[in-house]
């Protein structure tokens, strides 16, 4: 990378550091030991170690080999690969506006065929209506300052939406009460979109789960995350997009998923708390 990494870039570099270090240290060799193995400098393990040098893919694989930890370069490999598009700062992604992002994302969902996606504040994207996309990425665009681009961001957004309607896919959607809540524009908006949310929970190839507010938890609420074909997982955080390909940490999020799952209604008891929010609007 040409700029300085970002936290959680470097945060995500010690992980595999550590990672290979411990496997140096559990094989029972040293620093100077290893890099002879491999028929490297004699300072290269020390490098990698310190996140000076970042493994090459092909370095991790003689790592685990020289280590006798073969069964751990997938792992790692992995990592590594996310390494670099992990983390995609908002205001990088959208210097040339939401339409922009909006679109860049098209051909990941297009060769998606199972969607797993959680939601704890907002209907997701895939299932919203025009007014509400306007609303929400609106107050997006304002908080951010991002280029003006509003009506052709959102007419982006709908072509997305052609993912769900081909009917080629697969969504487990599992979303917290308060997204049914969230008011980010008008009544009549809001109860706009409950409408269009009964009717995708009709719909075969989704499957919309809601975790009532008053359920004793199995697990927390966390922030919203999508499993794409569950080998990628894109979470957001106020300032970024996260990537995470790493299929240990992408095993943790099924996990969680599944876990959430587990506290939501499903068919008629979700169809039951939208018409109940619907009713109190």
């Amino acid at each position: 990378m040409a700029h300085s990494p970002t936290p959680a870039v470097r945060e995500a570099r010690r992980a595999i550091a550590v990672r290979l270090r411990d496997i140096r240290r559990d094989a029972n060799l040293s620093g100077t030991a290893l890099a002879r193995a491999a028929n490297w400098d004699r300072t290269k393990v020390y490098k990698i170690e310190a996140t000076t040098t970042a493994p090459s893919e092909l370095d991790i694989r003689t790592w685990c080999a020289v280590c006798g930890a073969e069964d751990q370069i997938p792992d790692l490999i992995g990592m590594a690969r996310a390494v670099e598009t992990m983390y995609v700062e908002w205001r990088r992604a959208a210097r040339s506006g939401l339409k922009a992002v909006q679109r860049g994302a098209i051909p990941l969902y297009e060769k998606t065929t199972s969607f797993h996606i959680y939601e704890p504040g907002v209907v997701p994207g895939l299932f919203q209506t025009r007014d509400y996309a306007t609303a929400r990425m609106g107050r997006f665009n304002e908080f951010h300052g991002f280029p003006g681009d509003l009506a052709d961001a959102v007419e982006a957004r709908m072509e997305r939406q052609r993912v769900v309607r081909s009917g080629k896919r697969r969504f487990a959607v599992v979303l917290e009460e308060s997204a049914l809540w969230s008011r980010i524009g008008s009544r009549e908006m809001l109860r706009e979109q409950l409408d269009h949310l009964r009717l995708v929970a009709t719909w075969p190839q989704v499957s919309l789960g809601i975790i009532p507010r008053d359920r004793e938890r199995r697990i927390w609420s966390v922030p919203d995350f999508w499993i794409f074909d569950g080998r990628r997982v894109i979470t957001e955080t106020p300032t970024a997009e996260l990537n995470i390909t790493a299929p240990g940490e992408v095993e943790v999020y099924r996990r969680v998923f599944a876990e959430l799952s587990t506290m939501a209604l499903v068919g008629a008891g979700a169809e039951r708390l939208i018409s109940e929010t619907y009713a109190q609007l």
